[in-house]
């Protein structure tokens, strides 16, 4: 029988565009069989991402977004993006759609408050990704699996991370200790303790990109493009002092965050420094926060090797400095480790995640850890939307 696939759409905190990647599962039910959660199928890892295509925000779009999450938008803009969203999703699926059987939307997330803070004016937990499925089910004519983060927040949980139990379902292994770390806007880890979901720990550790892009932009650039900005600068010690006294940086896993903590105006402000030693110690700050939370709570569970993901990965001044930060832990690319001969890279992961959790959501599974979200129970995470009905003749 032919294996399932799924389409997965993400676009991250970095907000530069969509990632669409459609998933194969061979080994795995059919789509639509239902059941109980099967026994992982053998061999590692258990799919195959068969094509991949990333399509950029135009300039406004990327604006918008970035107006959203800075607070800086009204209901009228909230609602307009909401709609415009739904269109840029669904006409990123649109060339990879014909051979989906189902898409799966993260959307974009722009407010993410997994827990109360009365100083800033959040009374209670909530959550909130834009992109309106309905639209992509429209356009395209498939099922779609959208909305994944709010069933784990009403279940006591911080509605992140939930790409681990994908990161479980395709790439844990019996007798290896391995993390699987997306360096994306925010930085996250999952730590696999081999097969036992119960085992599997997971949260953010801080910011990855999102402060480096901030930086970029000061010279008008999206990111800091092969880590170039941070290779021509030096590292500033007092203000890297003044930021990893960070209360978020104390707090125990699980634990959550975004845009709304990690941004500069939100940081101890550095004296008047240039773009590229802003940009060095931004990079060293992220390295650091990383190997601090490696080892907090990760190397004393046992720890073997740290495959990483995201944009990040395609920095080379930031993967030498985790790597120096980690070191004796060996640290790896996707290709490094041969998943990228399956189509799992950097750019391909998070979208593959969310079409593995919209395929469990799809069968009736939970799919969701509450280890990693600190949920009271497993979710099951989305919403899903039926096709439309095909036209009758008049």
């Amino acid at each position: 029988m032919t294996p399932p696939r799924v389409l997965g759409l993400m676009s991250g905190t970095s907000a530069d565009g969509i990632d669409a990647a459609l998933l194969e599962l061979p080994g795995w039910p059919t789509l639509g069989a239902g059941g109980r959660f099967p026994r992982l199928p053998g061999g590692v890892p258990r799919g195959r991402v068969v094509e991949h295509v990333f399509t950029p925000y135009p300039p406004e779009l990327r604006a918008a977004v970035l107006r959203a999450m800075r607070n800086e938008a009204d209901t009228a803009d909230l609602t307009q993006l909401h709609w415009w969203l739904g269109e840029a999703l669904a006409e990123a699926a649109r060339p990879l759609a014909g051979d989906a059987d189902l898409i799966a939307s993260h959307g974009q997330t722009v407010a993410h408050h997994p827990r109360p803070d009365p100083a800033r004016g959040w009374a209670r937990p909530a959550t909130l990704q834009l992109g309106a499925a309905a639209v992509i089910a429209e356009r395209t004519g498939k099922p779609v699996v959208a909305d994944f983060r709010p069933a784990d927040l009403a279940a006591g949980g911080q509605g992140a991370p939930l790409v681990p139990f994908a990161d479980w379902a395709l790439f844990a292994q019996a007798g290896v200790r391995r993390a699987v770390h997306n360096l994306g806007g925010i930085s996250n880890l999952t730590l696999l303790p081999g097969e036992d979901p119960g085992g599997v720990l997971a949260f953010d550790t801080g910011p990855a990109n999102c402060l480096l892009d901030e930086v970029a932009a000061l010279v008008g650039q999206a990111c800091d493009e092969g880590g170039r900005l941070a290779a021509a600068g030096t590292l500033h010690p007092e203000t890297l002092a003044a930021w990893l006294a960070h209360p978020e940086l104390q707090a125990p896993p699980p634990k959550a965050t975004g845009r709304e903590v990690w941004t500069l105006g939100r940081l101890p402000s550095p004296p008047a420094l240039s773009v590229p030693d802003l940009a060095a110690t931004a990079t060293a700050f992220t390295a650091r926060t990383v190997a601090d939370a490696y080892r907090r709570w990760v190397l004393p569970r046992g720890l073997d090797e740290v495959v990483v993901a995201g944009g990040g990965a395609r920095n080379p001044v930031l993967l030498a400095a985790l790597r120096r930060a980690l070191s004796p832990v060996p640290v790896r690319t996707f290709s490094e480790v041969g998943w990228a001969e399956h189509g799992f890279t950097d750019a391909t992961r998070e979208a593959a995640a969310f079409a593995l959790l919209g395929y469990a959501r799809a069968q009736g599974w939970p799919n969701t850890l509450p280890g990693a979200t600190g949920a009271r129970r497993a979710a099951h995470a989305g919403s899903l939307l039926a096709p439309p009905p095909p036209e009758t003749p008049a």
